[in-house]
């Protein structure tokens, strides 16, 4: 065991205070990413930016200093799903959480805060460990953009910790679903609405139909369905001659998915035939399910990681993205925990002050035991 005096809660505190008064909304990371690379040059790392065309990511490298430890990945991301200029914080001794309109931040800047103090730990008191490869992405709000334009081919690690779950520390998420996107466009008609509105088709009309018919809500325990935004008319007085639907599906199953897109695309088709109008749709897979096993050596060994920090480890599947989906994807076996953040995305998110020293001390645990790691 890590001797977890050797964390400094007041460092670990002001670095993320540091961080969340860096205001980075998705592909606006670029101060708080110079930020970032000095604090892990600092900590001994050497840092690759890799660019992609609307951001970039930061890869940090800590060359290992004991035999028999294998590479482990550290990951985090950069962004808010909000802006965070202007932000008031409010800090007690049990928490520390917004006080304002805006989100804290802690979303993921808490992990980001963790990963660098355990670092620092470790550089500081020359801890021994394997190497260490830390990947900070960008974008993870607007669908893991960052984690998909990511070099993989630079990273030589084949297991990861990501820190990126709400909740108290302990939870360990096995389980992700496939998230895909669709966009349809209804056209009908325009025409003048108080001179000849039988010379148009109402595409809103049509709209509301395919709105108030397709699959939505919680379809079953792993399958969700949701329209989140809807566009459409440009005046009063005018017969809407276009709309756009924007909706999601989510689900663990993926031959449920698939006959859930099927439904929607079949009653939208129907609607647009009853109202005479076209309807195009497009889709997007964000990202794909991944399921790990309980029994999974990596697994069981971050469940082994948290009982000896004396928290108790809890295995769970989410509903949400994270970028461990595209890891799992690209073959590095992905591990999601949960650092502490609470009530994420609104301005009522807080980190409980002894969460967010737990996330360290299991991280610190984590890095530090790789050697007993049986893969």
């Amino acid at each position: 065991m890590v001797r977890e005096d050797l964390i400094s809660r007041q460092r670990l505190q002001k670095v993320f205070l540091e961080l969340v008064n860096i205001n980075s909304p998705s592909f606006e990371e670029t101060v708080l990413g110079e930020f970032l690379i000095k604090a892990l040059e600092r900590c001994g790392c050497t840092v690759l930016l890799q660019e992609y065309d609307r951001s970039f990511n930061l890869i940090g490298r800590m060359k290992g200093n004991a035999p028999g430890f294998p590479p482990l990945l550290l990951s985090a991301h950069m962004d808010t799903i909000e802006p965070t200029e202007g932000i008031r914080i409010s800090i007690d001794d049990e928490k520390i959480r917004s006080a304002g309109e805006t989100v804290l931040g802690a979303d993921d800047k808490s992990a980001i805060a963790q990963i660098l103090e355990a670092l620092a730990v470790i550089a500081g008191h020359d801890l021994p460990h394997g190497d260490l490869e830390v990947v900070f992405t960008s974008a993870e709000e607007r669908g893991l953009i960052g984690a998909r334009s990511l070099d993989f081919s630079a990273l030589a690690s084949r297991h990861a910790v990501v820190l990126d779950s709400a909740g108290s520390v302990g939870n360990i998420i096995i389980g992700a679903p496939t998230h895909l996107t669709y966009e349809m466009t209804v056209v009908g008609r325009a025409a003048h609405a108080g001179i000849e509105p039988e010379k148009g088709i109402s595409a809103i009309r049509a709209a509301a139909q395919i709105i108030a018919s397709v699959p939505d809500g919680r379809l079953n325990s792993g399958t969700t369905a949701n329209i989140g935004m809807i566009r459409g008319g440009t005046a009063t007085n005018v017969v809407p001659k276009e709309v756009v639907i924007r909706g999601e599906i989510r689900s663990h199953d993926q031959e449920m998915l698939l006959k859930v897109r099927d439904e929607i695309r079949g009653r939208a088709e129907q609607a647009a035939s009853e109202h005479q109008v076209e309807v195009k749709i497009s889709e997007h897979e964000e990202y794909r399910t991944f399921r790990l096993d309980p029994g999974e050596p990596f697994v069981r060994y971050m469940a082994g990681t948290l009982a000896r920090c004396g928290i108790e480890p809890v295995l769970t599947l989410t509903g949400g993205g994270s970028d461990a989906s595209v890891f799992n994807e690209m073959g590095i076996r992905a591990v999601n925990i949960s650092n502490g953040m609470q009530k994420v995305h609104s301005n009522e998110e807080f980190i409980l002050q002894k969460d967010l020293f737990d996330g360290c001390r299991v991280l610190l645990e984590c890095i530090s035991g790789m050697a007993s790691f049986e893969q």
